[in-house]
C-alpha cells in the first residue's frame, strides 16, 4: 500500500473491472478509507444509469473511498465537490486550457464545451457505516467517438498531461476541497465556486430522467442542496435531483 500526495492511502492497479467496484468491495472487507484505487484499465468501466465508460490504458481512472464521510443526505454533494477537485487539478497540470473548462451538472467537466472527465458518486451501508466511492475518469490520451454527448481528451485539447501526472495534482485538490466542504457544513461555498465554473446556467437544456421521462426549459439556478431549478415553458419550477442533461442550441428551439 503506497501514499499519495496528499497522503491517503493508495492501491494501484494494471487492471480492475471498476475503480468504484473494488473500493466498494474493499469496504465490505472492512476498509475505511480514506482510500484512493486507482487502475491503468478497467474491463468494466461504467458511467452513470450503468452507461459503458471506456477504459483503455492512457486515461485516468480513480476512485476515493471514504467511510462515513457526512450525514447521509450531504454525501451527493460529494459530486461537486470532486468535480472542483478535477477542474482545479487540470488548471494545474494544464493551465492554457483554464478558459475553456467549465462544469456541467451534476457531474461533468467540458472542454471546449465536450466531455472531458465524468464522476460517478456510489454508496453502500455497511454495518451501519456509510461507504462512498467517488469515481473519476479523465480523458487524458483519448476519448470515446459517437457518444450521446461529444467528448473529447487532454491530448486533443493540445495539452499532453500523463494519467499518472494528474492524479498527482488531483489527489491534493480533493485533499483542500474535502477540506473546504467540511462534511456539509461549507458546501456553500463549494456551491459557489461551481456556480464560478458552470456551463449551461441560464441557457434552455433538454434533462432526460430514468424510465424515459423527460423535462425542457431554462436552467434557472442550483437550490442549496445543490438540485437544479429547471423553469418549465409554462412558467412552472421544476426541482431535478439527478438526471442526464443536454444544452439546447438556438437551431433546436421552438
Amino acid at each position: 500500500m503506497q501514499l499519495d500526495p496528499a497522503g491517503f492511502r493508495l492501491s494501484a492497479h494494471d487492471t480492475l473491472p471498476s475503480t468504484n467496484t473494488e473500493a466498494l468491495a474493499l469496504a465490505r472487507r472492512g476498509e475505511t478509507g480514506p482510500l484512493w484505487v486507482t487502475a491503468r484499465q478497467q474491463t468494466s468501466g461504467r458511467g452513470r444509469r450503468g452507461n459503458a465508460w471506456i477504459s483503455t490504458p492512457g486515461n485516468l481512472y480513480a476512485t476515493l473511498l471514504i467511510c462515513e464521510p457526512a450525514a447521509p443526505e450531504n454525501a451527493p454533494q460529494l459530486s461537486f465537490v470532486a468535480a472542483l477537485a478535477v477542474h482545479d487539478a487540470i488548471v494545474d497540470r494544464a493551465a492554457a486550457l483554464r478558459e475553456k473548462l467549465a462544469l456541467k451538472w451534476p457531474n461533468d467537466v467540458l472542454c471546449g464545451g465536450q466531455k472531458l472527465a465524468g464522476i460517478l458518486i456510489e454508496s453502500e451501508t455497511i454495518e451501519a457505516r456509510l461507504a462512498v466511492a467517488i469515481g473519476i475518469g479523465v480523458n487524458c490520451m483519448h476519448h470515446p467517438v459517437e457518444t450521446a454527448y461529444p467528448a473529447t481528451d487532454l491530448a486533443t485539447a493540445g495539452a499532453a498531461v500523463s494519467a499518472e501526472d494528474l492524479f498527482f495534482a488531483l489527489s491534493g485538490a480533493m485533499a483542500r476541497r474535502l477540506a473546504q466542504w467540511q462534511r456539509g457544513a461549507g458546501f456553500q461555498s463549494i456551491r459557489a465556486d461551481w456556480l464560478d465554473r458552470a456551463a449551461g446556467m441560464g441557457g434552455e437544456m433538454r434533462v432526460r430522467l430514468p424510465k424515459n421521462r423527460e423535462f425542457v426549459g431554462r436552467a434557472e439556478a442550483l437550490d442549496d442542496r445543490g438540485q437544479l431549478l429547471l423553469r418549465l415553458a409554462d412558467g412552472t419550477l421544476q426541482t431535478i435531483t439527478a438526471g442526464d442533461v443536454f444544452p439546447i442550441a438556438a437551431s433546436e428551439r421552438t
